[in-house]
């Protein structure tokens, strides 16, 4: 009996081993585990971080030496039109104060009535003579900065070269296309134009080449000049082109009358009731002659 009890308590004990055997193994297994979720998040931290840190490099890539002057040069310009306008503001308040016209309802034909008065010019050509203009009309306008920091350009066209020009192609297809959209409403309405609403071009003409380029700020030659007037043409003899007329003569010059600027004396009348002016004529010889002209009376 003796030798059973020992037997037990002998098999208890290696139990127990076995038990404390295996919780060991439990804990060196859980042990190692976390380790390696250890690492596992340390490696992500630092692979994240240094994902972050080539992101961040690639947007902090330095600007080339061109596009930092040509921004630069840009940013000088803005500046300086502020400047030269703010210049006019003032100059415009102490010259309309000169004349005693309220600052506030001084118009620029009242500064070129002005400067005319206080400086008067015999000079022939309107260049040579004094001016006293806004900024906009004296310095000649310049392109905005066409792409940002990172380069990417501001305009849909810009590799074309004249984003400028053939934006104002595309625009005259898409009116084109809508004024065709209208008519075709208005044929199934049963709908006609009206002859009388067509646009009459008379005293006006197209832009020429050089005013075209200052418009749209580009150079063009002359097969692109053809090709921009052929294309108003054609977009002018659509017979809903009324409809867009603002948009057509903004590349038209008027054309001034003869009769416009000319000044024409009342009728006077002599002793016999005949009707007569008076006309001055310059001559080179004679400094002024008066004339008279009857008029004839039928």
């Amino acid at each position: 009996m003796a030798f059973t009890g020992s037997c037990a308590i002998i098999l208890r004990f290696s139990n127990l081993k076995t038990v404390v055997r295996s919780g060991s193994n439990v804990s060196a297994i859980t042990s190692n585990v976390t380790h390696r979720l250890a690492n596992t998040r340390l490696y992500a931290t630092e692979h994240n971080d240094q994902a972050t840190k080539k992101d961040t490099e690639k947007l902090e890539k330095p600007m080339s030496k061109a596009m930092k002057a040509y921004l630069e040069r840009a940013k000088q310009h803005d500046e300086f039109m502020v400047n030269q306008t703010q210049d006019y503001q003032i100059g415009k308040r102490h010259l309309a104060n000169i004349m005693g016209e309220d600052p506030d309802e001084f118009t620029q034909r009242d500064i070129d009535a002005a400067i005319e008065y206080l400086f008067p010019s015999g000079l022939y050509d309107r260049k040579a003579k004094p001016m006293f203009k806004p900024p906009e009309e004296i310095f000649p306008k310049r392109k905005a900065a066409e792409f940002d920091s990172s380069g990417r350009p501001y305009h849909s066209m810009f590799y074309t070269c004249k984003p400028n020009y053939y934006q104002t192609l595309y625009d005259l297809v898409e009116k084109f296309n809508s004024l065709n959209e209208f008519e075709d409403r208005m044929i199934q309405k049963g709908l006609s134009p009206d002859p009388e609403n067509a646009i009459d071009l008379t005293g006006s003409l197209w832009m020429p080449k050089a005013e075209i380029e200052k418009l749209i700020l580009e150079v063009l030659n002359d097969h692109e000049y053809a090709y921009l007037v052929t294309s108003l043409e054609r977009l002018v003899d659509h017979p809903y082109s009324y409809t867009i007329k603002p948009e057509i003569m903004q590349y038209r010059k008027t054309l001034m009358s003869q009769t416009a600027g000319l000044i024409i004396p009342p009728l006077q009348y002599d002793a016999n009731g005949r009707p007569f002016i008076y006309i001055v004529q310059e001559n080179q010889q004679e400094a002024k002659s008066l004339s008279s002209a009857m008029a004839q009376v039928k």
